[in-house]
């Protein structure tokens, strides 16, 4: 069961309610934004999301109300990564039974994993599943690094890997995982500040949080890439990057949910030990966001 990833993937935060819980009001309505914006598919417990924070049933709970809010209007890739095998695939059953289209994959370790592991890892979930993989590379959040020569690797070896997101930042990688593959191996870029030179370089599209607060250049960058429209994206890019790189340094879940806040969607905040965006943040934040 493929399904076709490209271009715009956006990424909900998990809003909480008042004491505890998944508040699914509020994640309906971060959702419907995302997809009346006009992002290509909807991309819920990714980092930005929280996923490392939620308990087994809160992820259930984001998983229904994301698919059922999705509606079948886009494509929804679900974040189910783990420490342990068994949860993950636990986790990869339940978005599949629930209607997902794919699952993203980081092997998020505390012992340093081997490369067998990490195979093993994947095989695990491939094996459980009929829907598609993303191979998920963020070393800084899941202390794993895959090069890309063990994920284009997994790509020919295990059925359902199908597809990349790199987010260490170095466009080397990209190229290389296009080289080894023959350009058969879709890459997503996963990290904000070099989503340009990543179009520029064939990446299949952009997964990102920052259409929760300004979707339309968002959109409007990939459209002019993929339009050979160079000078335009080139001057879209700049607007934007003040503002994605702000995001990522003072933390998704922390920055974005500020954001919603600011521009009156309520999100709640992120859950300890992250703590609300201070005072100087929310300005500078209000200031990035022309508010």
């Amino acid at each position: 069961m493929a399904v076709q990833l490209r271009g715009i993937i956006g990424y909900p935060v998990t809003p909480f309610a008042d004491g505890a819980g998944i508040d699914t009001a509020a994640l309906t309505t971060v959702i419907d934004r995302l997809v009346e914006a006009g992002v290509h598919a909807i991309a819920p417990l990714g980092s930005t999301g929280e996923l490392a924070y939620l308990s087994e049933a809160e992820f259930d709970t984001v998983v229904d109300t994301s698919i059922a809010a999705v509606a079948g209007r886009l494509p929804v890739l679900v974040g189910v990564s783990d420490l342990t095998t068994a949860t993950t695939v636990r986790r990869a059953r339940y978005a599949a039974r629930a209607g997902a289209d794919a699952v993203m994959v980081a092997p998020v370790s505390y012992w340093k994993l081997s490369e067998r592991e990490i195979t093993t890892h994947y095989q695990a979930v491939s094996d459980a599943v009929d829907i598609d993989i993303v191979a998920y590379n963020n070393p800084a959040t899941s202390g794993v690094d895959m090069s890309p020569e063990l994920l284009v690797g997994m790509f020919q070896d295990i059925e359902h890997v199908t597809m990349v997101k790199e987010s260490t930042g170095d466009l080397t990688r990209m190229l290389r995982i296009a080289k080894l593959s023959d350009g058969h191996l879709p890459f997503f870029n996963g990290s904000n500040p070099l989503v340009l030179d990543a179009l520029r370089a064939g990446a299949a599209g952009w997964c990102t949080a920052a259409p929760n607060l300004r979707a339309q250049p968002c959109l409007d960058l990939y459209t002019t890439i993929t339009a050979g429209e160079l000078d335009k994206a080139q001057a879209l890019y700049d607007d934007l990057k003040p503002l994605l790189e702000f995001i990522v340094a003072g933390g998704l879940p922390t920055t974005v949910k500020a954001g919603l806040e600011l521009l009156g969607v309520p999100a709640g905040a992120p859950r300890r030990p992250l703590l609300p965006l201070d005072e100087a943040g929310r300005a500078e934040l209000s200031r990035l966001l022309a508010l």
